[in-house]
């Protein structure tokens, strides 16, 4: 056993129940000044409290979060193309590297480091080269790896699209996936052996946002990686924790909008 290992995954996910609400606010690696994360620090300060783990980029973290934060970081490490060359025809958004080494994910104490894979693209080889890479060096210094299953504009957020990327993912050593959820999701979750955790992805009516929680822990997920579906909502303190009664303490949907709908009728 990598006690190392071991010991940031359960800093990640929960050892009373294995779950994990991760709190996604990388965005701006790609998007810049998402609406919601224009300051970061005033964003992060009401939800961290209800946070299991926080998904963030090293330039982020330095500058947004303090030091006395005791929330394991998942660290994002991949990038290098943005939303401006995408939609100007440059390049792709799939045309990434990786834009972290381990040792600078040590410095900052990363409990975990991710990058993106994008199957069936046009660098779906640079992109799970750069996967296994990463897992490379996590096994080599004891860090765990999630694998985030990119989705392009052609491609479709179907259970055999997001089986296969999960499954290679797992096969290449990531550690713990981040994928969409679909249809059959259950059945995904079993040929992925390692925990599953589901993207929140874009802003949804706050109750539809629960739902899908629901929805994916029902199904076998291990949790949720949310962000513009909290730091978005009007009332973002309420969703997180709607979101963790939910992933934790088994609320129903009607349970957790009982905690949110009060917040968005002020």
């Amino acid at each position: 056993m990598n006690w190392g290992m071991e010991n940031r995954l359960r800093r990640i996910l929960d050892p009373s129940d294995g779950r994990t609400v991760m709190l996604a606010v990388d965005h701006g690696y790609f998007l810049g000044p998402l609406t919601g994360l224009e300051r970061l620090d005033r964003t992060l300060e009401p939800l961290l409290p209800h946070a299991d783990c926080l998904m963030i980029t090293r330039g982020a973290l330095r500058r947004a979060v303090p030091p006395a934060m005791r929330i394991p970081v998942m660290l994002r490490v991949s990038g290098g193309t943005s939303i401006a060359s995408d939609e100007a025809g440059v390049s792709s958004l799939s045309n990434e590297a990786l834009t972290c080494d381990v040792e600078d994910a040590i410095r900052l104490n990363a409990a975990g480091i991710t990058a993106s894979i994008f199957v069936g693209t046009e660098h779906e080889r640079q992109t799970l080269t750069n996967l296994t890479a990463l897992v490379d060096a996590g096994e080599r210094w004891g860090i765990p790896v999630m694998a985030v299953t990119a989705v392009g504009r052609q491609m479709a957020r179907d259970l055999r699209y997001l089986s296969l990327a999960s499954r290679i993912a797992v096969e290449l050593g990531a550690h713990m996936v981040k994928t969409y959820f679909c249809d059959g999701f259950e059945k995904l979750v079993e040929a992925c052996p390692v925990p599953v955790v589901i993207a929140g992805g874009k802003k949804v009516p706050e109750r539809d946002a629960l739902e899908l929680a629901r929805r994916a822990v029902d199904a076998g997920a291990a949790g949720v990686d949310m962000g513009r579906n909290i730091f978005q909502s009007a009332a973002p303190a309420a969703m997180i924790r709607a979101v963790r009664g939910i992933v934790h303490d088994g609320l129903t949907v009607d349970e957790a909008w009982q905690l949110v709908e009060p917040e968005l009728a002020r």
